[in-house]
């Protein structure tokens, strides 16, 4: 989930010894796999231990949700939160992300709970009800995304179709960095995560996908000393004299804002941006969330790049 504004706001696999005969061959199957390749059970990653696999799950977060859906364990998911909302047919329940509550999950029976926060103290919650669980915090890099899904492939029974997507978002996403033209100046952006002018720099996940492409953010400035987090809010007078080239908009469904909504703005018709029509709408979910959609949010922002002049 994304830090939004105040107001919105290694794997180690145990497994078992095949006795194939005389006939054996020489070469042992990958870790957490048979020698068909069917996942085989236990499983240890970090210090959860699963004996067989689990066919109840229950996830908060939406993009957990995603990623299991992403690496064909989503028949397993008996139930997530309520602001996951992708794949369209997920199991959604009134559980909540936000405000967990224990004996609401253990109702469910699940036999793992994937989170992506620890509020209201859940893990220890979860721990004293023995409920076991996996926890899939806020990916700071894409190579945190990447173990989320190795972890989730490998706790579910699922690691060669995990091992599948980590790889092709690598491919995809080195071909959409691959041809992206040499600039003299690098092009300025401005990523919105609300109207209020809060944004993301570019030590945050968000922002290493923008620095990817040879952007500059003119955010950086604003949380120099990361006392903000990578989220600081900009004024609008420190917008305007930044004159980004481009404006990317992660609030056009929670706030409604678009390229008319910012020209409309009090001093933003002369921006550039704004006059080159570069103001660019992008999906709130996509922006917000680190599961394999990343590469989405990646390709919109390379489109973007695209279009503005060398």
């Amino acid at each position: 989930m994304r830090r939004r504004t105040p107001r919105l706001l290694a794997v180690v696999l145990t497994t078992a010894v095949l006795a194939l005969g005389a006939c054996a061959d020489d070469s042992a199957p990958e870790p957490g796999t048979g020698a068909s390749g069917a996942a085989t059970f236990p499983v240890t990653v970090g210090a959860l231990t699963l004996d067989k696999r689990p066919e109840k799950i229950v996830v908060l977060g939406p993009s957990a949700t995603e990623m299991l859906f992403a690496i064909g364990a989503g028949g397993q998911v008996a139930a997530v939160d309520d602001n996951s909302n992708f794949p369209a047919d997920v199991p959604k329940t009134e559980l909540s992300a936000f405000t967990p509550n224990a004996e609401a999950i253990a109702a469910k029976n699940p036999d793992l709970v994937v989170l992506t926060n620890d509020l209201n103290k859940i893990v220890d919650q979860l721990t004293q009800l023995k409920i076991p669980h996996y926890l899939a915090p806020a990916a700071k890099t894409l190579d945190d995304t990447y173990q989320q899904l190795t972890d989730l492939g490998t706790l579910t029974g699922h690691p060669d179709e995990a091992a599948d997507v980590v790889q092709r978002m690598k491919d995809d996403i080195g071909k959409l960095v691959k041809d992206l033209p040499q600039r003299s100046t690098k092009p300025t952006y401005f990523y919105e995560l609300g109207p209020e002018y809060y944004s993301a720099t570019s030590r945050t996940f968000v922002g290493s996908l923008f620095g990817m492409v040879g952007l500059t953010n003119i955010a950086d400035p604003a949380d120099a000393d990361g006392s903000k987090g990578g989220y600081p809010q900009l004024s609008e007078e420190a917008l305007i004299k930044a004159n980004p080239d481009l404006v990317f908009l992660a609030d056009t469904k929670c706030c409604q804002q678009s390229a008319e909504t910012v020209k409309a703005r009090k001093g933003w018709a002369g921006v550039t941006a704004v006059k080159n029509n570069q103001v660019v709408a992008l999906d709130d979910d996509i922006a917000s969330r680190w599961g394999p959609r990343v590469v989405e949010l990646l390709r919109a922002i390379v489109d973007a790049v695209a279009k503005v002049p060398a």
